[in-house]
């Protein structure tokens, strides 16, 4: 039994011979890409998405006209017609949290009145709660150290206590969406405590309160002393009202369309989406940039020296340093050219928590290498628009600050996206009955069987 387990997880010599012959046959001459005008990740060179739907959801708006020509502009973003820098504002100035407001909004298509948003309110409350026993025959059990998967796994476990899963109807898809919805924060905090547990810490499960929002009950789930301040669970809210949703072509959102063309159920649906949200290019960004500034405090002995934050830039780009990709990470988008409205907002609490929690200097060296690093990047490549911080780049910074375990960060955008999957399955339901099926051309020649003796 030990030889099959260790043959299981090692890359034996035979693995790495069929790799190598894997490779070699699925290599396709990048010309060719550009001979028959494929659109690789279905973007044009200048980020353009290809158009393979419609929706009345958000808006992600990059661009505008002048005098009849299609030119960069700062970036907003509108959620059901409403600019969310607006929706944001309305927030602050009327001080209650936007999590559970934006979610009516999404979901529903209008700012809710106060009698609306309380009654929301009340049902996403009693909803906040988990099959009998769920926690110690799931989360408890072989508890992973990535969260996404056992997020992703919790979600398709829930499958099995649903006795109406395989229904696609609008009003059962609609009830299956605002559980995932409010039981995602209790999903996501006790699958990181079991795997804490497991390694030994203390093991602490708080019922979430249905006083608080959605952002307090995460931070009072999270923290064994239950405490936590008002900015921070405001800045939380935040964080989960900009990450909502962004349009329907980001990648797990797309991913929701696509799965949910197929006609399966909302519990595989949302968890193809959380496999597309854990990669590095999609929700786990943040990880990387924490990680990537990790670094550059370690190799940049001054931080208010510019010219060695350059050089630690330069070397980036040029794979001598972190994870040798060539990459800064957290500067860029597929969309956004001049500015990322949700950085842009995002920077604002950033600054405040910063103050409030003595991280003063770190801010400054984020905000630098903000600055810096377009420039040092038109130096070094070759690009057809503009680069600015996404709002990864200060996200990771901020889960820091709030004192969030690097192993939530994308499970905490997930918490918030998963309002916009939901939105989006049902805008799928309801107007498109056709699987999602784009084209592939085949290179590979036909070829003539060939017997196993003549080969």
């Amino acid at each position: 039994m030990a030889n099959i387990k260790t043959t299981l997880f090692e890359i034996t010599d035979e693995i790495e011979r069929l790799a190598t012959l894997c490779a070699e046959t699925n290599a396709i001459d990048k010309e060719l890409y550009t001979k028959y005008e494929v659109k690789r990740g279905l973007r044009d060179l200048n980020g353009k998405g290809v158009l393979a739907g419609l929706t009345n959801i958000s808006d992600v708006v990059a661009t505008k006209m002048v005098n009849g020509e299609q030119v960069p502009c700062a970036g907003s973003l509108y959620y059901r017609g409403y600019n969310v820098k607006d929706l944001v504002q309305g927030f602050l100035k009327e001080n209650h949290y936007g999590f559970e407001e934006t979610t009516y909004l999404l979901l529903f298509g209008e700012l809710p009145n106060k009698e609306e948003l309380e009654k929301f309110q009340e049902t996403l409350t009693e909803r906040r709660t988990l099959p009998p026993n769920f926690v110690r025959d799931v989360i408890m059990k072989a508890p992973s150290r990535d969260m996404m998967n056992s997020l992703s796994r919790s979600i398709l476990n829930l499958y099995s206590y649903d006795s109406k899963a395989d229904d696609t109807s609008i009003p059962n898809v609609l009830r299956q969406s605002l559980n995932l919805i409010s039981q995602f924060p209790m999903l996501m905090v006790y699958g990181y405590h079991a795997y804490n547990y497991r390694k030994g810490d203390d093991l602490f499960i708080y019922a979430p309160k249905p006083e608080l929002s959605t952002a307090e009950n995460i931070l009072m789930m999270l923290r064994e002393n239950k405490k936590y301040t008002k900015l921070e669970a405001r800045t939380l809210d935040m964080a989960l009202v900009l990450h909502m949703d962004h349009g329907g072509g980001n990648n797990s959102t797309f991913t929701t369309h696509v799965v949910t063309s197929s006609g399966t159920d909302t519990y595989s649906t949302i968890a193809a989406a959380m496999a597309s949200l854990k990669g590095p290019k999609h929700g786990g960004a943040n990880i990387k940039v924490t990680k990537m500034f990790d670094d550059m405090k370690e190799h940049v002995k001054d931080w208010e020296d510019k010219d060695e934050i350059r050089q630690y830039l330069m070397n980036l780009l040029e794979k001598k340093a972190f994870d040798r990709s060539g990459l800064i990470y957290g500067m860029g988008h597929a969309i956004y050219s001049v500015s990322d409205p949700r950085a842009d907002i995002f920077k604002k609490f950033v600054k405040k928590l910063a103050k409030e929690k003595g991280f003063e200097k770190e801010y400054q060296l984020y905000e630098t290498v903000e600055h810096m690093a377009p420039e040092v990047i038109a130096e070094k490549r070759k690009i057809y628009k503009g680069v600015n911080a996404n709002v990864d780049f200060y996200s990771g910074l901020v889960y820091g600050m709030l004192d969030l375990p690097p192993e939530l960060y994308t499970p905490i955008f997930a918490a918030a996206r998963v309002v916009g999957w939901s939105a989006h399955r049902l805008e799928e339901l309801k107007n498109v009955d056709k699987i999602i099926r784009p084209a592939y051309m085949a290179l590979c020649p036909h070829r003539d069987y060939v017997p196993m003796e003549d080969r």
